[in-house]
């Protein structure tokens, strides 16, 4: 705006922003100031301001394919096709988490009927692991991930069985039983077997057990588009989230949440 020319216009804007000087520059997102600068800047500072806040072409192109994943998942699409998209979508802006999360439940989500994915899973995850100190999503996924790689290795199930009736504090057998219902998705079994071990000793391995249901009740909250009914397994689809999947205003999620803070205090 010239403020020469529109005087009146310029002054609400002067008001409103505290403008002193001029040139005076904001950038709006969807309606609201989200960054701004005053004075003349050269014009490579500009576009560094810019790029903060603009979609690079591959970030779009990124984000395009993330949107059609999660279109094909909500319209019952197959499974691979809509993991093809994410997988390039993570090629292409590694940054985007949003892409990465999705590919890694994705993948995840097939490991039991397709351990290979296990090791895929691994190698997206890997460059990003840092992330799960500070970020819930992906500590939710490693805990899933690594509940996974478990798999193939653990015990019987009913040699967990024997195991946990000859001594009800093997909290290691309880936790292989956990990990292996954490890995099919059977979301309430796991915690069940989880709340055993915080009843009896809320600090064991490091407060593994917590950190597990934890994670548990973050992939409950926050699933994926299912796959939809008429899709068929034979062309490659499958909820993704497992049957205990919720929203987060389900009863049963918030029942497992009141059972974890009444097991810790």
């Amino acid at each position: 705006i010239n403020s020469d020319e529109q005087p009146e216009i310029a002054g609400q804007l002067s008001q409103a922003f505290g403008v002193r000087s001029i040139p005076f520059c904001v950038i709006f997102a969807q309606g609201q100031p989200v960054d701004g600068f005053v004075g003349a800047l050269p014009e490579a500072e500009i576009r560094q301001f810019l790029d903060k806040h603009v979609p690079s072409p591959d970030e779009l192109e990124a984000e395009a394919d993330t949107e059609e994943a999660e279109a094909l998942l909500n319209e019952g699409g197959d499974v691979h096709d809509a993991m093809a998209k994410l997988q390039e979508a993570v090629a292409i802006d590694p940054a985007n988490d949003n892409a990465r999360l999705d590919y890694l439940k994705l993948l995840l989500g097939l490991a039991v009927a397709e351990p290979e994915r296990t090791a895929q899973a691994r190698q997206a995850f890997d460059p990003v692991a840092a992330k799960a100190l500070a970020d819930a999503r992906y500590a939710a996924v490693e805990h899933w991930l690594k509940a996974c790689e478990a798999l193939p290795a653990a015990r019987p199930l009913p040699e967990l069985d024997a195991a946990i009736a000859a001594n009800r504090r093997d909290f290691q057998a309880r936790f292989e039983r956990a990990q292996q219902f954490f890995a099919r998705r059977e979301d309430t079994a796991a915690m069940d077997e989880l709340l055993e071990i915080l009843m009896r000793d809320k600090a064991w391995s490091q407060e593994l057990a917590r950190k597990t249901y934890v994670a548990i009740l973050e992939l409950m909250a926050k699933p994926l588009p299912k796959a939809g009914p008429d899709s068929g397994k034979a062309k490659g689809t499958l909820e993704v989230t497992g049957p205990a999947a919720v929203a987060p205003s389900d009863p049963v999620l918030d029942q497992y949440r009141r059972k974890l803070s009444m097991a810790l205090f």
